[in-house]
């Protein structure tokens, strides 16, 4: 059995939910969940349960947690027992096949990266949001893990983004654009520019830069930028989502479809690892243990890191 390794103290509704979601993973699919947290805590949560195969859900004791107000690297160092820390090392020693957590993107992002190391040929990890278009689900990536990129490092997010596409949204020919201000090959700054000549030069299905407006229009299938503007457009997403919410009183989750896809990989690391949004609901949850868990089966990272291999990625 495949076992997914979960931060149970990650999320603003954790831990409740978060067992929740982890216990209907484990009754849905072929896998068991280790959850990682105060075990006397979650053993109680686990409570409200008593259905549950325990059979395949484990305990794995971790008696703190990296609050959101926290700085990442600061609270690692000074917090060995954290939640993410504890959940991110029992992948590295193969005790679970996958990491998941809703907790601080910037802890998550930092312990996987630490416990797992990158990739062969990666020199940033990059976080991959599933966004939707009228056509099919495409990629933006890096939202969030590498802040500071160099040209070198966009064209690694798109071929990682490539292999994610096709392995997870079945695409067999992603498109691949790059997030800019203007269609034109001289619009943007000097890194969209330098980034664009390299794209083009390295990829045959780089079709040219995208602006923000069609981002949601299925141009492109995997859509690469900094992970600062691919954090600031996504987060701006989720802001005009919640404001028609309220103004309309209807759902349309479908737009940042947190719920339905579980979570965002993050890629380039040597080690599946799924972050949750931080509002993540038991669904949420499931979905993304169930995420981790497929690409644990289907060998996303040994796929990565031989399609990286043979593009001969140029790296810093």
């Amino acid at each position: 059995m495949i076992w997914i390794a979960v931060d149970a103290m990650g999320g603003d509704d954790a831990p409740r939910q978060v067992v929740d979601g982890a216990v209907a993973a484990s009754r849905d699919a072929d896998l068991g969940v280790v959850l990682v947290g105060p075990s006397a805590r979650i053993d109680d949560e686990l409570g409200r349960h008593p259905d549950a195969d325990r059979s395949r859900i484990r305990l794995l004791d971790a008696p703190e947690a990296v609050t959101m107000a926290e700085a990442p690297a600061a609270a690692l160092r000074r917090k060995p027992g954290a939640s993410i820390r504890v959940a991110a090392e029992s992948v590295a020693r193969g005790d679970a096949a996958g990491l998941f957590s809703a907790g601080h993107t910037g802890a998550t992002v930092m312990a996987a990266h630490a416990a797992f190391g990158r990739l062969s040929g990666v020199d940033r990890p990059a976080l991959a949001a599933t966004i939707p278009t009228p056509q099919r689900p495409a990629v933006l990536l890096d939202v969030g893990a590498s802040v500071e990129c160099r040209p070198q490092h966009l064209l690694q997010f798109a071929v990682m983004g490539s292999v994610y596409a096709r392995v997870a949204l079945g695409i067999d020919a992603p498109r691949i654009g790059l997030l800019s201000i203007g269609e034109e090959a001289t619009k943007g700054n000097e890194l969209t520019r330098e980034a664009h000549r390299l794209l083009k030069a390295s990829l045959p299905a780089f079709i040219g830069n995208v602006e923000a407006r069609d981002v949601y229009r299925g141009q492109a299938d995997v859509i690469v930028c900094d992970g600062f503007t691919g954090n600031v457009a996504l987060k701006i997403s989720e802001g005009l989502v919640d404001l028609i919410e309220g103004l309309l009183q209807t759902e349309l989750s479908a737009i940042t479809a947190y719920s339905e896809h579980g979570g965002a990989p993050l890629l380039g690391v040597n080690g599946v690892a799924i972050v949750g949004h931080g509002r993540s609901s038991a669904k949420a949850v499931r979905n993304g243990v169930i995420l981790a868990h497929r690409f644990a089966s289907d060998r996303l990272i040994p796929r990565l890191e031989g399609e990286i291999a043979a593009f001969a990625v140029p790296h810093s």
